[in-house]
C-alpha cells in the first residue's frame, strides 16, 4: 500500500525532496525479533498484532512529516486493512491499496520459487499458504480504499 500526503502538503514537500519514499517491510523486523518464536498461525497472528501496534505512530510520523511511504504488509484481512485504514484517515494521507488477483495455483508457483531462491527469510509450505488463504477477504471499495487491481 502506498500513501501520500494530501496535494497541497505534498506539492510543497515535493519541491524540497530528493528522495523516493520509504519502505517498511514486515517481514524483516520478524525475521530479526522473532527467530525461533514464529512456529504456527497463531503465533505469525500475535506478533503481527505487536508490530503493527509498536508501528503505526512511526508511520503516521512520517506521513505527517510528508513522506510517502510504502508498507510491504499483509492486506489480506479486513482487521489488517482496517488497521491501514485508521492511519490513512488518521494522517490525511492519499493512498493505493495494491491487489494482486491471482489464482492460489499462481501464488503456490511464485512461493515455492521464492522459497528455492532462499532469498526470503520464511519459506511457507504449501499447506502453510492453504491455512492462511482461508482468511483471506478481497478488498472491496466498500472499505474505502483506492485500489489498483493486477489480474494474472
Amino acid at each position: 500500500m502506498i500513501r501520500r500526503l494530501s496535494r497541497t502538503r505534498a506539492a510543497s514537500y515535493n519541491r524540497r525532496r530528493s528522495h523516493g519514499p520509504v519502505l517498511r517491510l514486515l517481514d524483516l523486523p520478524y525475521s530479526l525479533l522473532y527467530t525461533d518464536e514464529i512456529l504456527v498461525l497463531g503465533d505469525y497472528v500475535r506478533r503481527a498484532g505487536q508490530l503493527r501496534k509498536a508501528l503505526a505512530p512511526h508511520i503516521e510520523s512520517l506521513l505527517l512529516a510528508g513522506l510517502s511511504v510504502v508498507l510491504d504488509f499483509p492486506a489480506n484481512t479486513l482487521s489488517n486493512r482496517r488497521w491501514m485504514k485508521d492511519i490513512i484517515e488518521g494522517t490525511g494521507a492519499s493512498h493505493a491499496l495494491h491487489y494482486l488477483d491471482v489464482s492460489n495455483e499462481v501464488c503456490k508457483m511464485r512461493l515455492r520459487n521464492r522459497n528455492a531462491s532462499g532469498s526470503h527469510p520464511f519459506a511457507p509450505t504449501d499447506a502453510e499458504f492453504d491455512e492462511i488463504t482461508r482468511y483471506f477477504v478481497p478488498p472491496s471499495s466498500d472499505e474505502g480504499f483506492h485500489i489498483v487491481r493486477y489480474e494474472q
